[in-house]
């Protein structure tokens, strides 16, 4: 998808995946993650719940980057003052994104790039992140005519992610929201070390 196909929608109010609170899986894995200094990046972070979060529970390198500028400008002013405190917001093409990350937070990014990315998709997450580095997320674990969102299933993303980590885990999300109950799957895979 291209940049105005978002820019668009952001601009429409068009978000139906936006849960408008951090998603309930994620707020349990941050929940249990003691070292508040690490590098984290979270890609197409669309209205960044997960963001915010993580600065309120006082983590100090979080980086946002998503391909709408408008959606970045609406960021780059609710989050002013986080922005001064550890919060990078980037409007940027993730597959041109280039940094260093120990934690890769994946929420509905994977599920709405087209499905012939996403082998690109994983070696760009692998070289983004550090030796043994982890990609920790939730995906859909169901089908969707059309797209976006794209879905797929859980037997798929471990093949696909097993050329570039080791799956820690990939199983059934037995938190999410009602409406997404039964058809999520929360994702630790950590980067191969070599």
């Amino acid at each position: 998808m291209e940049a105005n196909y978002w820019d668009n929608r952001y601009t429409r109010h068009e978000t139906g995946w936006d849960l408008g609170t951090v998603s309930p899986p994620l707020k349990k894995y941050f929940d249990g993650l003691t070292d508040r200094s690490i590098r984290i990046l979270i890609p197409g972070g669309g209205n960044s719940y997960e963001a915010e979060y993580l600065m309120r529970q006082g983590f100090t390198d979080v980086t946002v980057v998503d391909i709408s500028a408008v959606l970045v400008e609406r960021l780059s002013v609710k989050f002013s003052s986080y922005t001064e405190n550890g919060l990078h917001l980037i409007h940027e093409d993730f597959f041109l994104h280039a940094g260093q990350y120990d934690l890769i937070v994946e929420q509905t990014f994977f599920c709405a790039l087209d499905p012939v990315l996403r082998p690109e998709y994983v070696r760009q997450m692998n070289g983004l992140l550090v030796e043994g580095g982890k990609l920790v997320g939730v995906l859909f674990d169901r089908d969707f005519p059309g797209g976006p969102p794209y879905g797929g299933s859980r037997a798929e993303y471990q093949a696909l992610l097993e050329t570039e980590f080791e799956v820690l885990v990939l199983e059934p999300c037995y938190n999410s929201i009602q409406p997404r109950a039964g058809s999520e799957a929360f994702l630790i895979a950590q980067k191969k070390r070599r």
